[in-house]
């Protein structure tokens, strides 16, 4: 009986290249996911009213900024579309884990449910804040840039997100405002321009770093 030789297939995989597109929308969703957790807390330092995804958030515009900048608005809204539906998925995955009956010696329940029950309000305040403020971030961007050319990165950076926090810190404080406990109109007016002058100075501060992982990007991209 003649021996057979049996050769096995190399295994054959998928190349993904070298883009780190898909990182940045991981960052990008990440930020976005953490962010809705945290701004279940209202705060107050000194006279200042703000939720606690204050210092957080920003960072979701400067991945915004360098993803619309580098691969364009359609990219863009892929990343925040992506991060948008992972939210969702995250938000039903712990209600679910919130409905399970807890083990016996399991004694946090309550705060359990505390922590990761967001409130139907904040989600849809979150939601509609980021698709809205994210979409107009990117759009004026892109559309700056059709203006300037290369030249004049930091007039479509400042301009996208003025334009892009504004209707995103506007749309969520007026859904959230009362769940935190925002009552009065000084404190909603307080709340939301408070909110809207943090982010942006934030990321103005944030631009030469913005600048930096900008050109760092479409050196790796060869751009």
């Amino acid at each position: 009986m003649n021996a057979v030789t049996m050769t096995a297939e190399a295994p054959r995989h998928v190349r993904t290249g070298t883009t780190i597109f898909p990182v940045l929308v991981a960052v990008s969703a990440a930020v976005f996911l953490i962010s809705n957790i945290t701004a279940t807390k209202g705060v107050q330092i000194g006279p200042f009213v703000l939720d606690a995804a204050f210092f957080l958030f920003p960072l979701g515009y400067v991945v915004g900024d360098v993803i619309s900048e580098v691969y364009g608005f359609r990219n863009a809204r892929l990343a925040i579309f992506t991060s948008f539906g992972i939210t969702i998925l995250a938000a039903v995955c712990f209600y679910i884990a919130i409905w399970l009956p807890e083990a016996d010696f399991y004694d946090n329940q309550e705060a359990f449910a505390s922590v990761l029950g967001l409130v139907p309000q904040i989600i849809l305040a979150s939601l509609a804040g980021y698709a809205v403020g994210q979409l107009l971030n990117a759009w004026a961007l892109v559309q700056i840039k059709k203006r300037t050319g290369e030249k004049s990165l930091w007039a479509r950076l400042l301009g996208s997100t003025v334009i892009g926090q504004f209707g995103d810190t506007l749309l969520f404080c007026a859904i959230a405002a009362p769940v935190i406990g925002v009552a009065t109109a000084g404190d909603f007016i307080n709340y939301v321009l408070v909110g809207f002058a943090w982010k942006t100075a934030l990321e103005a501060l944030l631009l030469p770093i913005t600048y930096a992982v900008v050109g760092a990007v479409k050196r790796h991209e060869n751009y």
